[in-house]
C-alpha cells in the first residue's frame, strides 16, 4: 500500500526486456530484496539492490507482459525520470489517499495551462475508467495522489502546486504525454456495489 505522496525522483538507468535498473536517492541498505516500491504509480518488486557512488542506490525491478501492456513501462528508456514512493508502514501518516500501485490504465495529457503559480492539467482517461472519476475525488496519476477539479465525459482536470511540480517529475510533463492511472479504491468498490443492486 502507498499514499500517493512521492518521496523521491528516480532515473531509469537500463530498460531491457521488462527489466529496469532504477537509480534512486534511497540508501541501498534501506531496501530489502523483495521490497515493494511504487515507480510512476506501478507497484514493483526490488529483485537486486546495489549502492551507488552518490550514496543512493540502483535497484532492479521486473515487469510482466501484463504490466507492460497496461502501463507506460513499455515507453521507459534510459534517462527517464520516474516518481518513487516506498511502501506504507504501520503508523505512517496517510497524507494522500490509499494507493495500491495496481494501474488501471493509461491516461493522456491533453493540455497544460498556467493557473496562477500552479499548472492545470487536462487529462483524458480510458472511457471505461471515467465512471470512477468524480469532482473533488482522488485519483493517482504516475503515483501522485491528486484531487480532481472538474469532470466532463472522460476528461478531467487537476491542478499541481509549485511544490508538487518541484519534488515530482510533473514539472517535466507536457501535452501528449502518457500517465499511469489508478482510480480511487473507494470509487471502485462503490461502483461494484451499485452494479450488484
Amino acid at each position: 500500500m502507498f499514499t500517493g505522496l512521492v518521496s523521491a525522483i528516480g532515473e531509469v538507468r537500463r530498460a531491457e526486456n521488462g527489466h529496469f535498473d532504477i537509480a534512486s536517492p534511497y540508501a541501498a541498505e534501506t531496501i530489502a530484496l523483495g521490497a515493494s516500491i511504487c515507480c510512476d504509480g506501478c507497484c514493483l518488486t526490488a529483485t537486486r539492490v546495489e549502492a551507488d557512488a552518490s550514496g543512493g542506490s540502483v535497484f532492479t525491478v521486473e515487469a510482466s507482459n501484463e504490466t507492460l501492456s497496461l502501463t507506460t513501462l513499455r515507453e521507459w528508456r534510459a534517462g527517464r525520470t520516474i516518481n518513487l514512493e516506498r511502501s506504507l508502514k504501520i503508523g505512517d501518516e496517510l497524507g494522500g489517499h490509499i494507493v495500491t500501485g495496481h494501474v488501471d490504465g493509461v491516461a493522456k495529457i491533453i493540455s497544460v495551462t498556467p493557473d496562477g503559480a500552479s499548472r492545470r492539467f487536462e487529462i483524458e482517461c480510458p472511457r471505461e475508467l471515467a465512471k470512477f472519476v468524480a469532482a473533488k475525488g482522488s485519483v493517482a496519476l504516475d503515483g501522485t495522489s491528486l484531487t480532481v477539479n472538474t469532470v466532463e465525459a472522460n476528461r478531467f482536470t487537476v491542478n499541481l502546486i509549485p511544490h508538487t511540480l518541484a519534488v515530482t517529475n510533473w514539472g517535466q510533463k507536457s501535452a501528449g504525454g502518457h500517465l499511469n492511472m489508478e482510480v480511487d479504491l473507494m470509487a471502485r468498490y462503490a461502483a461494484r456495489l451499485v452494479e450488484r443492486i
